[in-house]
């Protein structure tokens, strides 16, 4: 296959990724935490990087080279695992040819300041933020810059010891609604729709990321205003490719929380029949954005299911409706992703609905097999 078509994929997760580059008619070698089934099937080769703070970047970019075994290929598409690594972005960057965002630009949108005067001098809703703690902490959340997956959010007013790269941020009413962006690099944008997400909460991790769901029903004046506020951050900021920006929504007001300039967790529910989603992102890279944004006639969700006690990952028929099924033998720690599933249904509300009855579906299924 030649260099046009080879491509690397580095992320906490790399088999939506995959499975979409293969849709798009490329070769997926795959770099990722978790190598599971699906993942093996879709990736041409597949290596498990370490991705906890801090990632030990020369290891990482031996084993992608190790990875490539001196084929050439099209380029990198990083996605959840650098936020907060720029600098490590930088040098993946110089190695080979970055599919999103450089590393600059990455660096200023994760800047928890920077962003929120980004905000500002484009007249764009955007919480109270501090590297200081606030006086009273009541009514404010601590997040660590660059954190993904809401692992990383807690009150503030429970946080009794703080790293040097955690901030402080004010909460603000609403729902949680992201939408995913398609940019060109040159201040253009697509939005190819929103998603209404929801958490998975445990005492230590209140905001974990539990599901999205999409349609989502938003006031179709707030909406316009949402798209524009985007619109004029990447006046000043151009991004390239896939990207999200997450808000919270209260009736017809609203917070841009932040954007994330990489493929979302939300990347399944966009996938479509007609076009590879990471075909869209490797065009949009190179400056072409589609015509029209992808259209759907149903409603999707899809969900993490986290393990509930230790367990290790036994010889089974994983559902259709499964995805990023571990290999036989895996030990998955309680808390800690297990699987993903998914759900089509008419309307939001009962995808949504289907999901959740999935899984516990899913436990009950392990609960026979373990």
């Amino acid at each position: 296959m030649g260099k046009e078509k080879t491509v690397l994929i580095v992320a906490a997760s790399g088999r939506a990724l995959a499975a979409s580059a293969r849709r798009g008619g490329y070769v997926p070698l795959v770099a990722d935490r978790f190598g599971d089934q699906d993942t093996l099937a879709a990736a041409a080769g597949h290596v498990w990087v370490d991705l906890n703070r801090p990632i030990d970047g020369e290891k990482l970019i031996s084993s992608l080279g190790d990875l490539l075994a001196g084929r050439d290929c099209a380029g990198i598409v990083c996605g959840t695992g650098f936020e907060d690594d720029a600098g490590l972005l930088a040098r993946i960057g110089r190695r080979w040819q970055l599919i999103g965002n450089a590393a600059e630009i990455v660096a200023r949108l994760k800047d928890p300041l920077g962003f929120a005067e980004v905000c500002a001098a484009a007249n764009v809703p955007h919480p109270e933020t501090s590297l200081a703690p606030p006086p009273e902490k009541a009514n404010w959340l601590i997040k660590r810059a660059g954190g993904a997956g809401g692992w990383h959010i807690r009150p503030a007013d429970g946080a009794a010891k703080l790293a040097k790269d955690t901030y402080f941020q004010r909460k603000v009413d609403g729902v949680p609604i992201s939408a995913l962006i398609l940019g060109d690099g040159q201040g253009r944008i697509m939005f190819c729709g929103f998603t209404l997400q929801w958490p998975a909460p445990t005492l230590r991790h209140p905001f974990r990321y539990g599901g999205a769901v999409r349609p989502v029903e938003v006031d179709e004046a707030t909406k316009r205003s949402m798209i524009a506020a985007v619109e004029r951050i990447c006046g000043v900021i151009a991004l390239k490719g896939l990207n999200s920006a997450d808000f919270m929504v209260d009736g017809k007001a609203f917070h841009l929380l932040e954007i994330n300039p990489r493929p979302s967790a939300t990347f399944d529910l966009f996938e479509t029949e007609e076009k590879s989603l990471f075909a869209l992102h490797v065009d949009a890279c190179r400056g072409t954005l589609p015509a029209k944004p992808p259209a759907f006639e149903d409603a999707m969700a899809g969900a993490i299911v986290y393990a509930q006690r230790d367990l290790v990952a036994p010889e089974m028929e994983w559902p259709e409706w499964t995805a990023d099924r571990p290999v036989a033998g895996s030990q998955i720690r309680s808390e800690q992703p297990l699987c993903s599933v998914f759900a089509r249904a008419l309307d939001a509300h009962r995808a949504r609905r289907l999901v959740e009855e999935r899984i516990s579906a899913v436990h009950e299924l392990l609960d026979v097999s373990v």
